[in-house]
């Protein structure tokens, strides 16, 4: 094997990384990639991780502690690792514990590294896993770089006015690769920390995610065929990337890179689906209403029950067929106050592309309403004014949560919206513009004036075949 070509090797060997038995091959021998093996004793601190045989002390099993700690959370509905599917990889591989992590290196044999704490003893540098991991810590403003007593610890110091405090960063949700969550975040980690003296309660969740895969081989620097982010945002726009990342990937799982699908998603779900509605409903509000639109008949419904075979979002609606169905306002403020729990219940749970599958459910309910209202046709009735003016005033509400819920991942088409929609105007450009306490129903008040109708998502053309 060349070594230039397995860079994990190489970082193993970067990182003073020596081969065990297990590396041997069928042949009882080490492969090419160690070069030359040579079996050496030398001395070296170590980390315990599994009870110590020569004590039996009760309370020393970091091994035992971790598999109850992993059970604990788990019970309780928040695992330590999210996705929960990797709990049982983990637990797994704790189980196999059989060994102490070797936390230093002589000096004279890695003469890079951080050099290990004269306190323990001179001439040793630290293994590059066992720093990296402290520094998750000392990074955090307000830390106790002492760690000494649980009152001295960080999350017990008194905040200063006007600062942050180790509390107020602590703890953090650690988002990592699936390959370095055993043993490094997985087993070193937490135990590290019990170690220093944190809580079970203060222990970090591990938002653990997959690789890119294109073509369905693994998307590496080694193999080029690595896709640059900013070429695709100077091609499409940031947005249009943004949106296939957060929509497109279920968190935890690999996932397969397609330009094409990120051509497909935009289109369909922000030309066709919500740049559409913005520009119908508020080029509808101007041909109407002059743009002013009231709260009207908020109880009105419309089209024929008899017609109704299915729904969408909650709404009932015929199948086939435009300006078929059935749709009551009241079903649809329902199902929009739903949908935003779900999507909340979703980013909560760490899972955005979940938490868009509900926007865009509340985006074809906007769609259903004007296909089954027809207001166009409700424009040509005077006796129909307040049931017009209702449907109006609830697609442009939708509207509004809609901008507040794609704010995270659509910053700026979030703003777009806000802009169009003439709301909170005083704010604009500001991130506060946005919070999600405000995506209850109702927030435009009676007699409210909307914009100019602007695409904001217009479509990417792609060269025909």
């Amino acid at each position: 094997m060349d070594l230039q070509k397995d860079p994990a090797r190489l970082l193993q060997r970067a990182a003073g990384a020596v081969p065990t038995d297990k590396e041997r091959g069928p042949d009882g021998q080490f492969g090419p990639e160690w070069g030359l093996v040579e079996e050496r004793d030398e001395e070296n601190f170590y980390f315990r991780l599994t009870q110590d045989p020569r004590t039996g002390l009760p309370g020393c099993d970091p091994k035992q502690w971790l598999l109850e700690f992993i059970d604990a959370r788990t019970a309780a509905g928040k695992p330590f690792i999210v996705p929960d599917f990797r709990v049982a990889e983990l637990r797994n591989a704790v189980e196999k514990l059989d060994g102490d992590l070797c936390i230093s290196r002589p000096a004279s044999r890695l003469k890079w590294g951080i050099p290990f704490p004269e306190t323990f003893g001179a001439g040793f540098v630290t293994y590059v896993w066992f720093d990296a991991l402290v520094n998750y810590i000392t990074f955090v403003p307000g830390h106790d770089p002492d760690f000494g007593e649980r009152e001295q610890r960080p999350g017990g110091q008194e905040k200063t006015p006007g600062t942050l405090s180790f509390a107020d960063w602590w703890p953090p949700l650690h988002v990592i690769g699936k390959d370095i969550l055993i043993p490094a975040h997985g087993v070193y980690w937490p135990v590290m920390l019990k170690a220093l003296g944190f809580a079970d309660d203060e222990m970090p969740t591990l938002l653990v995610h997959g690789w890119w895969n294109i073509s369905g081989a693994k998307m590496s620097k080694s193999l080029g065929n690595v896709i640059d982010p900013d070429a695709l945002a100077d091609k499409y726009g940031a947005e249009a990337v943004r949106y296939y990342l957060m929509s497109d990937i279920v968190t935890g799982r690999d996932s397969d890179f397609s330009e094409e699908r990120l051509v497909i998603l935009f289109n369909t779900e922000l030309a066709n689906n919500a740049g559409n509605l913005l520009n119908r409903i508020l080029s509808m509000a101007q041909k109407y209403r002059s743009g002013t639109i009231q709260v009207g008949f908020a109880d009105a419904e419309f089209g024929s029950r008899e017609q109704v075979v299915g729904e969408v979002s909650g709404a009932q609606l015929q199948l086939g067929g435009k300006g078929g169905g059935f749709v009551s306002l009241k079903t649809i403020r329902d199902s929009v106050g739903a949908l935003s729990g779900n999507y909340s219940d979703a980013m909560d749970a760490h899972c955005p592309s979940a938490g868009l599958f509900h926007v865009s459910d509340i985006l074809d309910s906007g769609n259903l309403l004007v296909e089954v209202a027809a207001p166009w046709k409700l424009a040509k009735d005077p006796t129909n004014a307040d049931g017009l003016d209702a449907v109006l005033y609830h697609l442009a509400e939708s509207l509004r949560i809609i901008a507040i819920l794609l704010s995270p991942v659509l910053p700026r088409a979030a703003h777009g919206i806000f802009d169009q929609l003439l709301w909170k105007m005083d704010e604009q450009g500001e991130e506060s513009r946005f919070r999600l306490a405000d995506a209850t129903w109702g927030g435009l008040p009676d007699g409210h004036t909307l914009g100019q109708p602007t695409p904001l998502f217009p479509r990417i053309e792609t060269p025909a075949a």
